[in-house]
C-alpha cells in the first residue's frame, strides 16, 4: 500500500504531518493492505493564518484493486484530529466496500 501526502502552503512542520498520517493509517488500514494498492492524502488549513474553529481538513481517497476510489473527508480543530477521524471514516469505508464485494 503506497500512501501519498500532499499539504497546501498553510500546513508547517510537513515532515511530522507526514510521518503521523503513515502511522495512523498502516494501523487503521493494515490489515487490509492487501486490497489497497495506494492511498491519497490531501491537509490543508481552510482559514490559513486567520485561524478559527474547524478550519483543518484532511481527505483521504482509497484505490481499491478493480473497484472505484473511496474518498472520505474529515474537518476538526487540529490536523491530528482531522486525520485521525478521516482514517476511521476511511476504515469503515474500505472494510463495507470489501465485505459487499466478497459477498457477491
Amino acid at each position: 500500500m503506497k500512501i501519498q501526502v500532499n499539504t497546501d502552503n498553510h500546513i508547517t512542520g510537513q515532515e511530522a504531518q507526514v510521518e503521523q498520517v503513515q502511522a495512523t493509517l498502516t494501523s487503521a488500514l493494515g490489515h487490509l493492505v492487501e486490497s489497497i494498492t495506494r492511498v491519497e492524502v490531501h491537509l490543508s488549513d481552510e482559514n490559513g493564518q486567520k485561524g478559527g474553529g474547524r478550519d483543518k481538513r484532511c481527505m483521504m481517497e482509497a484505490r481499491l484493486e478493480g473497484h472505484e476510489p473511496i474518498a472520505v473527508t474529515e474537518e476538526s480543530e487540529s490536523l491530528g484530529q482531522a486525520i485521525a477521524g478521516a482514517a476511521g471514516k476511511l476504515k469503515r469505508s474500505v472494510e463495507h466496500t470489501l465485505s459487499v464485494l466478497r459477498a457477491r
